[in-house]
Order: structure tokens, then sequence, then C-alpha cells
């Protein structure tokens, strides 16, 4: 028997390679197929089953591509309706891999139709279960992703059962091999590690506490942040179909002259810059927004770009497949093209940001410039600059209706990534005095500056 997990940190997702006697099974498979079909050829193996623990939210799955490529049926549990053929496993119903058995446990409560795959060794002994976005490292799935068709408060009384019934009741040396991990919106407060034991979640997991229904339902529906908007697009994706991923790479990768790019910015098309902040603070084309390709590139995509509008790409060299490809594993497929020699054939003025280093902020905050804080609610509370505003960037286009563009601002993140994202939108909102700090909150904190928590203020 042979498990892999396929981690990939810029959607903070885990797909698994389950293999045992020759026979493969993948399950949770991101948009791109190879990775899956080229490791089972390597290992000598042939892959039998695509297994999905529900409908997606936060990408788009690669299962279809991959059913269609290997042969191989998609499984979803009980209540997944789809538009396409799949194999709806019964509660309880068992797969044979190899030596192995993967068998479906119906855990309704992230959506209805989630479920998890308990691994049994040749033995019959119960050795992991992959869990979906039922169980996570600390947390548990979100419950209100169904709006307008099922209640959060319907959904967390679902997974207070799923749960106590399927859940708690696994031996303690289970391996949980949960979908995501840290950085994830669909949990509150994911743990660092990506993977754990039955054991151990049920001693530091708030959710798997001894707790009446009633208790569970408020402590998981309580602070949860809006989902982002491209969740429901792409649960809707996953269930209908899609064109093949090759289709969309080849429609989305099309090199445009400057007299192109030009034409079609004016036309409306939103410019997407996915290099590095620390060169695109350099010189960038006006109008620009900057998602660099080094951080959690398309879920901040997802969050922030209207999923209907036409996008054109500035990337570095070499980059634009990568780009495309990412952009296609949240549902982005509008991507008119890529400027060909990116900024440096742009041949005018370039925009700039100023940067400043952390030990330059007590004087500018002296002066009266006020500091936005652009993290996440859960990093301000665990500590923030005194005298900070809080500004997250998953509402910043609402959030800025209230401050006054003609003033200055310094803006900060954790290290820099998602402040050169917020100063880019704000230029385009009408901000013109907007400072970026060097290394944020992370270099803020090493020079003497006075940090608070939540409570401190």
């Amino acid at each position: 028997m042979y498990i892999e997990q396929l981690y990939t940190n810029c959607l903070a997702e885990a797909a698994y390679y389950i293999e045992s006697d020759g026979e493969a099974a993948i399950i949770d498979p991101l948009r791109e197929t190879a990775p899956y079909i080229e490791l089972a050829s390597k290992r000598g193996a042939k892959i039998k089953y695509v297994f999905e623990t529900h409908f997606h939210a936060d990408f788009v799955s690669g299962h279809i591509d991959l059913s269609r490529k290997v042969g191989a049926p998609i499984v979803y549990g009980p209540d997944a309706n789809t538009e396409y053929t799949v194999h709806n496993a019964k509660d309880g119903e068992e797969f044979v891999l190899g030596k192995v058995k993967i068998k479906v446990l119906h855990t309704p409560g992230h959506t209805p139709e989630s479920s998890c795959y308990l691994l049994l060794d040749k033995h019959g002994k119960q050795h992991a279960v992959f869990t979906g976005d039922t169980l996570f490292v600390g947390d548990v799935g979100r419950p209100d992703l169904l709006d307008g068709v099922m209640s959060s408060e319907t959904l967390a009384s679902m997974m207070y059962d799923s749960l106590a019934k399927k859940i708690k009741t696994l031996p303690d040396d289970v391996i949980v091999y949960p979908a995501h991990g840290p950085g994830s919106a669909c949990g509150k407060n994911i743990g660092k590690e990506t993977f754990s034991t039955i054991g151990e979640q049920k001693k530091f997991n708030y959710a798997l506490k001894d707790m009446s229904r009633e208790e569970f339902v408020e402590k998981l529906t309580e602070g949860m942040l809006p989902p982002p908007q491209y969740f429901y697009e792409d649960a809707r994706i996953n269930k209908v179909g899609y064109s093949p991923i090759e289709d969309v790479i080849r429609a989305n990768t099309k090199p445009l002259t400057l007299e192109a790019f030009k034409s079609l910015v004016e036309e409306g098309a939103i410019i997407i810059d996915t290099r590095p902040a620390d060169d695109f603070e350099k010189g960038y084309i006006t109008g620009s927004v900057n998602i660099g390709l080094n951080g959690q590139f398309a879920v901040w995509v997802g969050t922030l770009i209207d999923m209907h509008k036409k996008l054109v790409l500035v990337t570095e060299a070499g980059k634009e497949n990568e780009t495309v490809l990412r952009l296609a594993r949240v549902g982005f497929e509008n991507v008119i093209g890529y400027l060909v020699g990116g900024v440096g054939a742009f041949g005018e003025q370039l925009d700039r940001v100023n940067s400043v280093p952390a030990e330059h902020v007590r004087s500018e905050m002296e002066k009266g410039t006020m500091i936005l804080d652009v993290r996440k609610p859960g990093e301000w509370n665990a500590g923030h600059i005194k005298g900070a505003k809080l500004l997250p960037l998953a509402d910043i286009t609402k959030d800025i209706q209230n401050l006054d563009r003609k003033k200055p601002y310094i803006i900060h993140c954790g290290g820099g990534y998602r402040s050169m994202t917020a100063i880019s939108i704000m230029k385009n909102h009408g901000f013109s005095s907007l400072v970026n700090v060097c290394g944020g909150f992370d270099a803020m904190q090493g020079v003497g500056l006075d940090i608070v928590t939540a409570g401190g203020d």
C-alpha cells in the first residue's frame, strides 16, 4: 500500500494518490491531470477510480478530464447530482483497490453530498480517512456555502451528526488526510499541519469536543467571514462540467501586441500583473492589479476580480502558461491574452509604488499618516500596530469607500505580498498618496513599534 499527498500551496489544497498491487485511486484532483497520470505511470500502476469528496467551491476539480483520459469512473458519495456520468456510492459502500478497500462514509455538513473515504488495509484494519472538507487539522468545513438553498444552522446540525457518528467513532490511530491546510477559506482557522490522527483531533480540535448540538451549531456558525465571490461559481462548474483543460489553456494563452493590449484595456479588460511585488513597485502599467504568482495567486484573483470580466496579463517571461493554468484552477477562463515582452514592451512612462523601511513608519505616524493593515481579522487580533486601522484585503473595494482619497496612507500586510495588491487596487480607485512598508508587519515588529492585541487597545 502506498499513499502520497500532493499538496498545492497556492490553493492550500491536498489531492491524494493511493495505490495497492498495481491499482491506484486519486482523491480530489486539481484541474491539471498530468501529475496524477505521470505518478501512476512512474509507479507502474493503473488509475482505477477518481474519488470526489464533494462539489468543491474553492477550485475546479480535474475529475472529469482525469476520468476521460484514464477510463476510470468518477465516484461521489450520496446526494451528488451531476450533469455528467458518475457513480453515486451508497453510504458504507466499499471499493476494492488491489489488496485494500476504500469505504464511503457519507458526512453531510459542509455540503449535503460531502463524504469521507476510509482506507482499510489488506487485513481490514482502518488505516486512514480522507476527510475532504468535513474535518481539517484543528477545524471543520464551513457550513455556509449553500446560501438560499440550505441554512448554515441546518448544515451545522448535519455536521454535528456526521462527526459524532462517522468521525469520532474511528480508532485514535487512524490517520486524517484533509483536503486543505492553512490559508484555505473552506474553514475558519485551519491548523498549520496538513495531516493528523483521529486521536490528536479529539484532543485539540474544538469541533470534536463533547458539547450539545446547540453549542456546536453556535460555535461553528459564529465568526465566519463571507466566502470569496468565486466559490459559488466553482461549485456550479464542478457540478455541471467544463471544457478540457488543454482547450482552455490554448484559448487563453494568446500573445498580444502592444496595440492590441492597449485596445483591449480601453474596452474594459482588467490588467493582471503577476510579477513579484518587488518588481511591480519599480514600474508597472497604470491600471494594473498586482497579484503575484509567488503567493496564493488564484485565491486572491478569485476573491478580488470579477470572474466575468475579460483579463489581459502582464507576466515575467515564460510564466504565461502557468498563469493561465492557475487561473483555470479557480474557473477563470476569460483571459484574452498576454502582453508580449511584458512591461518592457510598454514603451511609455510606468507608474511606481513608494516603499519605505519599517524604521520610517514611526516618523510617518507622528506626522498623522494613517496606517492601514490589510491582513485578515485573525492576524489583526493576534497583534497589530497601535493606532492602525484594519482594512482586510478581501473586503478592500467595499471598505475604501469610507476613506479620504486625498489623504496619505501607509499600507502593510504580513510580509509585503498583499499590501502591494491593495495599493494597486486603491490607486485604481483614485488614491494617489500611498506608501508600502517593506517587510510588512513582520519587519515592523522588529523596530520597536507598539504592538497590541485586539483586546489591548
